[in-house]
């Protein structure tokens, strides 16, 4: 396996900081993603603007520091989400929209047709302003895999880096992901990002079985920290990487002790690992 097929997204400012009882400081953020930035990472998933003007503040002030990785921003499919990532500055933006019929209908009451022409809708909007940006297709373990193709489809004509694959409710283990891309992989117009949840404790197993089926991104927090039981473990990833794979991600692993040391003490959490 090639360095350029295992590039890790971090996502511990943005999907780490839904973890219960977890909540940064601007600070906090800048020190997470100095300390991330460090270790070689190429992108990191700063946060969500439209969370408000305290967090516009935080990204702000996260885009005036000298990082060599990329920042990039987490919005709906909605206008007012995308024109307050422009406002703080970001040149590169990740839409997500609902690709499982459950929350397309259940969550939201709405049809596959309104799910593209909103996507559609946004990306033109980002383009409009010479922005990248890259689509995440929430509750894809769940969807119609034809449906998950049709959004990436949609996506890759009008410019995507990426599409975000997400096991959005932690359901898959590691041969249903493994199956799962490599069904996938031949077919999607775009690099597949894997981006795991641990509600079985599977979140690093799941992700380094998509890096060996061929995937090129996956996400991490550190710590492991995220939604519910969490995302999968930024160093778990990048030793089990190395360990199994004979990948370093571009990581450098002596950073990692630092890193880990940062979050835990903005977090509140154990540092491990």
């Amino acid at each position: 396996m090639s360095e350029k097929q295992a590039i890790l997204v971090d996502t511990t400012l943005r999907d780490g900081e839904q973890a219960a009882g977890v909540v940064f400081t601007a600070e906090d953020k800048l020190n997470i993603a100095l300390a991330l930035d460090e270790t070689g990472i190429s992108w990191i998933e700063a946060g969500t603007p439209a969370m408000g003007d305290e967090e516009q503040e935080a990204m702000q002030y996260l885009l005036s520091a000298p990082l060599k990785a990329t920042l990039f921003s987490w919005n709906r499919a909605v206008k007012a989400d995308i024109q307050a990532s422009l406002d703080c500055g970001f040149s590169c933006l990740h839409i997500s929209v609902p690709v499982s019929d459950f929350h397309i209908g259940q969550k939201l009451g709405k049809e596959r047709a309104w799910v593209l022409a909103r996507l559609r809708e946004s990306m033109e909007l980002i383009r409009s302003f010479g922005c990248s940006f890259s689509v995440g297709a929430e509750d894809a373990s769940r969807a119609d895999p034809e449906f998950f193709l049709q959004v990436a489809d949609l996506a890759a004509g009008l410019g995507a880096r990426r599409i975000r694959y997400a096991d959005t409710i932690g359901c898959l283990d590691p041969f249903g992901t493994w199956q799962a891309m490599k069904y996938l992989l031949p077919l999607c117009p775009l690099p597949i990002e894997f981006h795991g949840h641990n509600d079985f404790g599977l979140a690093t197993a799941n992700t380094l079985a998509a890096f060996r089926a061929g995937v090129d991104f996956g996400s991490t927090t550190v710590l492991g920290l995220g939604e519910r039981a969490g995302n999968a473990d930024f160093a778990q990833v990048v030793k089990a990487l190395k360990k199994f794979l004979a990948c370093d991600a571009g990581i450098d692993g002596t950073k990692l002790g630092r890193l880990t040391k940062v979050v835990a003490k903005a977090s509140g959490r154990p540092a491990f690992g």
